[in-house]
């Protein structure tokens, strides 16, 4: 039997980050989170970034305390996708970190488009075409200083793991989010950087999840309580990249939600799919743990109802709660409202101008849907407009991919709302498996647990593990609602 292996997991979200001690021994693998704090866009003159040394401190604050509290063999990091940093030739970072729902990428999508054509830039990239993108805020920062200062870009868990241990490089789970990558030969796409006039330098060298950056820095490790030699790994760098790993599938038919702020709906391949019908329906081609494909859809996600329930705090509304909601919603008649969960409109923060609730009542409108007024009411639309989108997306990466599912299982946040899983289930007409919750958390500990040593040596035996260690709710499809009715409301 291996050896017990301890490490930090950093995971990282839109809207929190936690640090959790991992330990893989005794044919189990446990998570403790040992530290969590706030995160969210901060808005300057109208821009919006992230506060990346704030994370960066809290990330310390999290490690340190694991080193506290037991033997440290390694720290891996993962967080949302497609956001970066700009160092200069010093290898300091050059101005603030932009967030992907600022404004400034907006109308840059189409020029792009234009420029290279929809089919080449699917066909070497493979990517959903979202416009906010890295491709579309490298173009839409053409001509700053701080991009033409740049020596290297580095997505956010890179650039993390930069001011740990000094190496320099890109995790290719996330890389291939970037729509930089050419997803067909495994490197960067350097002859669309070309045409874009996007400097090719500025991509850092590529590494595979598992592979070590480095030990500490000497006046990291000191700070941390640590010792120097413990490496930093590159883990599935993309949170969904290692919430699938975690994903405790049994059969190899199964579809995933990966259920947070953003949800991201799909099938694990071991190629892409990059058909002219898969373009049109605007799936992206993700690079996995092991060489694997997430073929899958974004889906706004429950983005849009924790914006409502800001939104409702704010205005002190009773009983805006998420639990009482809920257990409201449920009471409600479903599928009376239906709006695109997709729709651009909900991709930006509420504010009190323009609040989220109001955002969805005026598509309710737009669709001559049945307009939602209560909370309770706004609340079932999102959950029930989520349901359907999930429905559409599972299906259609079926079709894509010429496989059938066999169950769909839910992971992250999502998987603890129980009415959202029912919901699921009734839409997709099949089995949901909620959790584990920490999905990204535990993929980070074992591609982590298994560079170090322990003995896993595929994702079989990794997900066999976490059947072993945590427990599933099952939720049987229901019969009685037209779904395909609802979902042909909103096409």
């Amino acid at each position: 039997m291996s050896p017990a292996v301890r490490v930090a997991a950093v995971d990282l979200g839109a809207t929190s980050g936690r640090v959790m001690s991992g330990r893989i021994g005794g044919d189990r693998v446990e998570i403790n989170e040992l530290h969590r704090f706030p995160n969210g866009a901060v808005r300057v003159r109208g821009s919006l970034f992230w506060d990346v040394l704030g994370i960066h401190r809290e990330v310390l604050t999290g490690i340190r305390e694991v080193a506290g509290t037991g033997p440290l063999h390694g720290i891996g990091i993962d967080s949302w996708a497609i956001d970066h940093g700009l160092l200069d030739h010093d290898g300091q970072l050059l101005g603030q970190v932009f967030s992907h729902r600022d404004a400034r990428v907006e109308g840059i999508a189409e020029k792009v488009v234009a420029q290279i054509g929809a089919a080449t830039l699917y066909g070497t990239t493979g990517i959903q075409q979202l416009p906010f993108n890295t491709i579309y805020q490298l173009v839409a920062a053409r001509g700053t200083t701080a991009f033409d200062a740049a020596e290297t870009m580095l997505l956010l868990p890179d650039l993390l793991g930069y001011w740990l241990t000094g190496a320099i490089g890109a995790e290719r789970t996330n890389a291939s989010t970037t729509q930089l990558y050419d997803v067909r030969q495994g490197v960067w796409a350097v002859d669309l950087c070309r045409e874009l006039g996007l400097p090719e330098g500025v991509l850092p060298p590529l590494r595979d999840p598992g592979s070590l950056l480095g030990p500490l820095l000497p006046d990291v490790a000191e700070d941390l309580g640590a010792s120097a030699e413990v490496p930093v790994v590159a883990v599935g760098s993309h949170d969904t990249a290692s919430a699938v790993v975690a994903v405790p599938a049994q059969a190899r038919d199964f579809a995933y939600i990966s259920s947070g702020t953003w949800s991201l709906v799909g099938l694990e391949l071991d190629r892409p799919v990059l058909t002219e019908d898969a373009r049109l329906a605007d799936f992206t081609n993700e690079v996995g743990v092991d060489g694997t494909i997430r073929f899958l859809k974004n889906v706004m996600g429950l983005w849009v109802l924790s914006e409502s329930l800001r939104s409702w705090s704010e205005r002190r509304f009773q009983g805006a709660e998420l639990r009482s909601l809920l257990a409201a919603a449920a009471e409600l008649e479903p599928l009376r409202t239906v709006v695109d969960i997709n729709d651009p409109r909900l991709l930006f923060p509420s504010t009190s101008a323009d609040p989220m609730p109001e955002r969805i009542a005026a598509l309710a409108a737009e669709s001559e849907e049945a307009i939602p007024h209560s909370p309770a009411a706004i609340t079932r639309c999102i959950l029930d407009s989520l349901a359907v989108a999930y429905r559409r997306h599972v299906r259609t990466a079926a079709a894509l991919a010429d496989t059938s599912p066999e169950v769909v299982h839910v992971v992250g946040g999502g998987s603890q709302n129980e009415l959202l899983c029912q919901l699921t289930a009734d839409a997709c007409g099949l089995p949901v498996l909620a959790g584990p919750v920490e999905a990204a958390a535990l993929g980070n500990v074992l591609v982590q647990g298994r560079a170090l040593g322990a003995d896993l040596p595929d994702l079989p035996a990794m997900r066999d593990l976490v059947r072993r260690s945590y427990d599933v709710r099952r939720f049987e499809p229901r019969d009685g609602l037209d779904w395909a009715a609802a979902e042909a409301r909103i096409s």
